[in-house]
């Protein structure tokens, strides 16, 4: 399975944060927000990766993140003039993707629980195997009237999908992550532009719904979601990174820690990536990780 990481978009909402730099490069507490996507695809055993933002600032994340080699990665990069919707992801992409799985997430959201990892990489194995064409991911919230909704039967079968309804069949927001077959890239270059002049992701996720392969798995007790698209909502992002990390003493979505447990670097590697942050608490878990790793 190959991965796309959607960190386009003006950024908006965050003026004038994101007047000269991407919002996917601000940090959430001590780290870039692009680690968060990024150790999410990295969890659900992906490893080349396909990196999409604005001609202006590609060369940023380029500079943050390289080829990706460095920690056992093959990251590519390509230009998305315009903000023409989620789904133009798998045409810009369409090379990169073609003829296997693959999954989208989008630069701003951040995922966290106990079994994430093992759980993608089951979800993404039955998407893999055909068993699924598409697995969406469902999170429970207060004002599903916001969002887009979906509604799934026991065995997490999709049932329904809405945008911002005004009477929501059931709390599950669709969340910025998602899973395709290998037929996703003809599903979205059907896709015809909304009324709004975009290719909506939730048009491609349909065709799968009408196909009766579509599934939705449920992020209940134990998971967060976060998007970080507000001034507020990045600051709560932020608070709740620095919450965990302080209690418990481990550093969410840390890149070369990720690498590491899942064998794509060994731990001379990882060591040898915290020094050259060592000026940092950062460097320092890094090269303490990896230490521990060897003992």
């Amino acid at each position: 399975m190959k991965g796309i990481v959607l960190a386009g978009g003006t950024g908006s909402r965050l003026f004038p944060l994101t007047a000269a730099v991407s919002k996917q490069l601000l940090p959430v507490y001590d780290k870039p927000m692009i680690y968060h996507p990024l150790t999410t695809l990295m969890l659900a055993g992906i490893r080349e990766i396909l990196l999409i933002s604005t001609p202006r600032d590609l060369p940023g994340f380029q500079r943050l993140l390289g080829d990706g080699t460095h920690l056992g990665l093959e990251i590519t990069y390509a230009g998305q003039e315009h903000p023409n919707g989620l789904a133009e992801a798998f045409v810009i992409g369409a090379d990169h993707v073609r003829g296997g799985p693959s999954a989208l997430v989008l630069g701003d959201n951040i995922f966290h629980g106990a079994g994430f990892g093992d759980l993608l990489r089951t979800r993404a194995a039955q998407v893999a195997s055909g068993e699924a064409g598409c697995v969406l991911f469902g999170y429970p919230v207060r004002d599903p009237q916001r969002y887009g909704v979906g509604e799934a039967d026991d065995r997490g079968r999709l049932l329904s999908i809405e945008e911002k309804p005004a009477h929501p069949r059931s709390d599950r927001a669709i969340t910025g992550l998602y899973l395709y077959d290998h037929h996703v890239v003809d599903v979205a270059a059907a896709v015809t532009p909304s009324a709004r002049g975009e290719l909506e992701i939730t048009d491609v996720n349909r065709a799968y719904l009408d196909q009766g392969r579509a599934h939705l798995q449920d992020l209940g007790r134990g998971f967060a979601w976060l998007d970080t698209g507000t001034h507020e909502s990045l600051m709560e992002a932020g608070q709740y990174v620095r919450v965990l990390e302080n209690r418990q003493g481990v550093r969410i979505a840390c890149v070369e820690e990720v690498a590491l447990r899942m064998g794509y670097i060994d731990a001379d590697t990882c060591h040898a990536l915290g020094a050259r942050q060592a000026g940092s608490g950062y460097g320092e878990y890094v090269m303490a990780v990896a230490d521990q790793f060897r003992s």
